[in-house]
């Protein structure tokens, strides 16, 4: 016999209601939460078996997922999706996965389960489960920042965004530059990021240093250690790329708090153009990147989306790739 909420309700000894909020992604207890997600476990019960079929209304409500809500870029890009969304008459759920694969397939499940009309993905790391998850989803889906085959997407010119900074250097006379990335699980600001620096220098004839290419976490206090393992080489740079604007900031702390002058010892430049950029001293050059146009244009396709119905097996797959643009500052 098929299961209802009402089942799992009494198999985990807590009310309907909870389990509703539970399944809806809202407030429950830690302990009832255990208690109901044992029983899901156990009986395999999704709520999408149960209704499959039976949708017939529209909720008007887009799910995001946002890798990092207390993060700028998520920030921006929400704003954008706000932007054009609210005027059509759609509110947003937004679950932040605070940069864990298993909330992302989570909540790709949760909105899969529940009824939300089109789903907006903030992908960082994109493994063969997300891809089996998308593909079983009944609604429309736009992945922002990662492009993924098949599957509608909005992404930045990674290798244009990061030629374009990295030739800066060369122009101003830099020829040991180093670099500072993130693991390219994440294939946008780990992988293509790393691909162009390497290739942008060995257009120009210049030496690669394999020693002073650095891959670490995101975070300000990776700039940091990866920079005082790189001056602490044989062979330091006069010049450091960092993939964002955090490890930049990371990399300047460090070289400060050692006596070195940005920029007169080592030029350091980020990617993102975010904040911090134009208020540290020296201020940062780096790349300005639309997230907010990224945002706007991954609402504009769930629109389309929605509007002719396009059926997710349909031949045509919306991609739009966004320019980068140099922001010149004082950091070199």
């Amino acid at each position: 016999m098929a299961l209802n909420i009402i089942d799992i309700a009494k198999l985990a000894g807590v009310s309907k209601s909870t389990v509703s909020r539970y399944l809806n992604n809202g407030y429950v207890s830690v302990e009832s939460r255990e208690k109901i997600k044992k029983v899901l476990e156990e009986t395999g019960f999704t709520p999408q078996r149960q209704a499959k079929g039976m949708r017939t209304k529209k909720t008007n409500l887009i799910g995001v997922i946002v890798p990092k809500i207390s993060s700028e870029t998520p920030a921006r890009v929400v704003e954008g999706i706000t932007e054009v969304l609210s005027p059509n008459g759609y509110d947003i759920l937004i679950a932040n996965t605070n940069l864990s694969i298993e909330k992302e397939l989570e909540y790709l499940n949760i909105f899969k389960s529940n009824q939300v009309d089109g789903i907006i993905f903030m992908a960082t790391k994109v493994t063969d489960k997300h891809i089996e998850v998308i593909r079983d989803l009944e609604v429309p889906i736009v992945v922002v920042a990662q492009d993924i085959e098949k599957f509608p997407s909005v992404y930045f010119d990674e290798f244009q965004a990061t030629e374009d900074i990295t030739n800066y250097l060369i122009a101003k006379g830099h020829k040991k530059i180093g670099y500072i990335g993130v693991y390219e699980e994440d294939k946008a600001v780990g992988l293509y990021r790393k691909q162009a620096y390497i290739e942008t220098l060995k257009n120009n004839n210049i030496e690669i240093n394999y020693e002073n290419i650095k891959s670490g976490d995101f975070d300000e206090k990776s700039g940091y250690i990866l920079t005082r393992e790189m001056m602490e080489g044989e062979d330091v740079p006069t010049a450091i790329v960092a993939v964002t604007d955090n490890l930049a900031l990371g990399a300047i702390e460090y070289l400060i708090d050692n006596d070195y002058k940005v920029p007169d010892d080592v030029a350091v430049v980020g990617m993102g153009d975010s904040k911090i950029s134009r208020v540290i001293r020296p201020r940062l050059t780096t790349v300005h990147y639309h997230y907010k146009t990224a945002g706007r244009k991954s609402a504009e396709i769930i629109l389309e989306e929605l509007d002719s119905k396009i059926e997710k097996n349909n031949s045509v797959v919306k991609k739009v790739k966004l320019k980068c643009l140099l922001v010149e500052r004082n950091s070199v």
